[in-house]
């Protein structure tokens, strides 16, 4: 059984929901997103919230279940609050600037790489810091992981670009020859 998707979904006054068939509209202070529910799940809408229900209890049922409702209630988040993620960049010489709306990186390669900026996503940088910001979740998660695949964190320095506050497992470097690493010839 769906924890999630039993739960109702409280919508906030300055939300419009328009529900048509299985396509939902979602407006609100930021902007207007739509979501296609899936053929087997339903919505409806109940003063100040919305439920969402399947239609039969299959195993694929009920996970596209949980999975509408936490959609659904992204994108009302989404057009009240927003969403942002921040990424930082560790490395002598990598730097990130705006340059009209585009976002332009430098990281160690013998170009800047530039990332043009799509619709509903706004850029962002302080020094060492981009912020990636929008109203569509899965937009901004999305750009914000092609931007760290650009350059991932290493694990030997941990130069590169890394979420903020995520944790890059890092390794111990070559040791340093000595005795017992030092290679011997002998000759016969």
């Amino acid at each position: 059984m769906s924890r999630i998707g039993e739960k109702s979904i409280s919508i906030s006054k300055e939300v419009e929901v328009k529900i048509k068939g299985q396509l939902c509209k979602i407006k609100g202070p930021k902007g207007e997103l739509q979501y296609y529910l899936p053929s087997v799940v339903k919505l409806k809408q109940e003063d100040d919230s919305l439920i969402v229900e399947r239609k039969n209890d299959e195993q694929e049922t009920r996970a596209l279940h949980g999975l509408a409702r936490a959609l659904l209630a992204n994108l009302i988040e989404g057009v009240v609050k927003g969403f942002a993620k921040k990424l930082e960049i560790n490395g002598v010489g990598y730097k990130a600037k705006l340059e009209g709306e585009n976002l332009i990186l430098e990281l160690g390669f013998s170009h800047p790489v530039t990332v043009e900026k799509p619709e509903g996503i706004d850029f962002k940088v302080e020094k060492n810091v981009i912020t990636v910001s929008g109203i569509d979740k899965q937009l901004v998660g999305e750009i914000a992981s092609q931007i760290r695949n650009l350059r991932p964190p290493e694990p030997y320095k941990g130069k590169g670009i890394a979420y903020q506050g995520e944790h890059i497992r890092r390794k111990v470097g070559k040791a340093v020859g000595g005795e017992e690493g030092a290679a011997t010839t002998s000759s016969k």
